[in-house]
């Protein structure tokens, strides 16, 4: 019982500190871009494994390749028109905070919206299994976004 109550007090005492840690610009823009770096490869692994399934189910068929190409071209095209702008516009406000917090390497909805995006993607992937034509299309939404994160990740070695 006591064991219960010392990780049960550890975990209460912790949340609080956790978001009045004070750290460094550098820190947060560091957090941030493995955060990126992270998606952006997670995304590439599962979009490739989507599209190796749809392959196997299909095995000549040309609309796989097609697929991953329009993945690939639609990340590029969220590069250049919303990721990178969205990337330099955190890495601005990272900037401009005073008391940087170690929670603070993106916005607070950022998270929740991030939560929402990770919950949908896995239940879109769980929906797509053995069928074609969904698998191609979650192919395509997780390869473009891992491209446009990828792509994007050029800022936060600019930003130095």
């Amino acid at each position: 019982m006591s064991g219960v109550f010392i990780i049960q007090y550890s975990v209460i005492t912790f949340v609080p500190r956790f978001f009045e840690m004070k750290t460094t610009h550098n820190i947060l823009k560091a957090l941030a871009a493995v955060t990126w770096y992270a998606g952006g490869g997670i995304l590439l692994w599962k979009g490739s494994k989507l599209a190796m399934e749809a392959y196997s189910l299909r095995p000549g068929e040309l609309s796989v390749w097609v697929s991953v190409g329009l993945g690939l071209f639609a990340g590029a095209v969220k590069v250049r028109f919303i990721f990178s702008r969205t990337c330099r516009k955190n890495l601005v406000r990272i900037d401009k905070l005073i008391e940087p917090r170690l929670w603070q390497f993106f916005r607070p909805r950022f998270f929740v919206f991030l939560t929402l995006m990770i919950t949908l993607g896995s239940c879109l992937s769980r929906l797509s299994h053995g069928n074609y034509v969904l698998l191609l299309c979650v192919a395509v939404l997780d390869l473009s976004i891992s491209t446009a994160l990828l792509g994007s990740s050029y800022v936060f070695w600019k930003s130095k």
